[in-house]
């Protein structure tokens, strides 16, 4: 695939040693792509990703991939701090309400397996900005289509079990899934629902839990830290 290089220079070296085991994908939330772009490249800004792609299908390279970009911010998931230092930040040119476009999606179905068969980065890997910071972040939103990029084994979707609500359970198994427990069930859900049932509302139901309990047994956390 082209690929057209845009260097930022907002990054670093990824610290302790650490490579790449997590994407984290994320929309600009910019109305004007060229816009969004600048401000990845702006070093007054100090926010960059590995790559950006743009609704014309454009992908801008921003950081090489063995250097920690600065997209991900405060947040863990798996029992991870120092998001940045573990993932490949992925920005893709979006306004937070509309449809992403057919021509990007299709770029980021080129790239992610190029990017996971790099760094050996399983499905459950493919994370959004907004499970790692439930309580904070919303991208890449509502509107972006995880079930089709489960369906070409780029991402995780769960079975269609469910079972009785509990909230403690709920964040107990969240947990063991990969979320940070400490943001609270409330943004826990929200951040849920937005991935797997982005049109869902009210209070925990039978269908979340279900979710978050095929999820914890088939992805659990190697050594699960609820409160991290």
């Amino acid at each position: 695939m082209q690929i057209t290089s845009r260097p930022s220079p907002n990054f670093g070296p990824r610290r302790d040693g650490l490579a790449p085991s997590l994407i984290v994908l994320h929309y600009t939330a910019m109305a004007d792509p060229a816009e969004a772009l600048d401000r990845l490249c702006a070093p007054e800004h100090e926010v960059s990703a590995h790559y950006l792609i743009h609704r014309d299908g454009r992908v801008f390279q921003l950081v090489d991939e063995d250097m920690r970009a600065w997209h991900a911010g405060a947040g863990t998931w798996r029992g991870m701090d120092d998001i940045n230092s573990r993932s490949i930040g992925i920005e893709i040119d979006n306004d937070g309400v509309s449809p992403f476009s057919e021509p990007q999606l299709a770029q980021l179905e080129k790239l992610l397996p190029l990017i996971m068969e790099r760094w050996s980065i399983p499905i459950e890997g493919v994370i959004g900005h907004s499970d790692m910071a439930p309580d904070r972040k919303s991208d890449p939103g509502r509107r972006f289509p995880w079930s089709r990029l489960a369906r070409q084994e780029l991402a995780i979707w769960p079975d269609g079990s469910e079972t009785t609500p509990d909230e403690a359970e709920f964040l107990q198994q969240a947990a063991v899934f990969g979320y940070p427990s400490n943001a609270g069930c409330t943004a826990v859900l929200d951040a849920l629902r937005q991935r797997f049932r982005p049109w869902a509302v009210g209070p925990l139901d039978r269908r979340d839990m279900g979710i978050v309990a095929d999820l914890s047994k088939r992805f659990p956390v190697d050594a699960p830290t609820p409160n991290a």
